[in-house]
């Protein structure tokens, strides 16, 4: 989600690839300043944060080294908060390569490429400063579905082939149908990833900017908890 200003990448379709880096590419420094881009729906930042958070606990799921993902992350970091020495550092004590000096595009040692989305490395030149916690929570609130709503159902494929029918309003965000799901099936908000034609859906998004059609499958990706104690 979202428009880059200052290139024609805006979007990142694929986390981790296994193309290998061509090796006619000279490797460059980490850039200072930050991609500029424009979310498609304005971001609160507790909204920014939330998306953030979601890529870095998947990324690692899907394919690719945690400890690539996890140096990416804390160089991500310390970059936005203007310590780009630190940032360099972290990225060349794993032995990464930025091709085109940003971390949009990277490879590992292997010649493995990782992709990290913009949203992850500066805000929204349109993000919505200063929204308090309370103002959030009132945007978020769920709306009960009463007899007579203009509600309807979606597919939601849980762990292996279950499959459970949704209701929802055509106004409903990811995050409130996430909340629904979780009243449905006791499954909390916190452990859901939905994803929906190879992408992970935004909690800010509502339903019907995905254009969701009938017979169309939403996968529920339910992490898991580790007891360490």
């Amino acid at each position: 989600m979202g428009a880059c200003l200052g290139t024609n990448r805006g979007r990142h379709e694929h986390r981790h690839s296994n193309s290998r880096h061509p090796g006619t590419w000279k490797n460059q420094t980490l850039r200072k300043e930050h991609p500029k881009w424009r979310s498609d729906v304005p971001l609160t930042e507790g909204q920014l944060r939330s998306k953030r958070d979601e890529f870095w606990d998947t990324a690692p799921a899907f394919d690719g080294r945690k400890e690539i993902w996890d140096a990416l992350k804390a160089a991500a970091a310390a970059l936005e908060s203007g310590d780009n020495t630190l940032a360099q550092a972290i990225i060349d004590g794993a032995n990464i390569s930025l091709p085109q000096g940003t971390m949009l595009d990277c490879y590992d040692e292997l010649g493995a490429l990782y992709q990290v989305p913009v949203y992850c490395l500066s805000p929204p030149v349109n993000l919505i400063r200063g929204v308090t916690a309370s103002q959030s929570r009132v945007e978020e609130e769920l709306v009960e579905i009463k007899p007579g709503d203009k509600s309807f159902p979606i597919k939601v494929r849980l762990r292996g082939e279950k499959e459970i029918r949704l209701k929802v309003l055509p106004n409903d965000s990811v995050l409130n149908s996430k909340r629904r799901l979780e009243a449905q099936e006791s499954i909390a908000v916190s452990k859901q990833r939905w994803f929906f034609s190879g992408k992970m859906m935004s909690d800010s998004v509502h339903l019907q900017q995905y254009k969701l059609e009938k017979g169309y499958v939403i996968q529920c990706v339910i992490t898991q908890t580790v007891n360490l104690h």
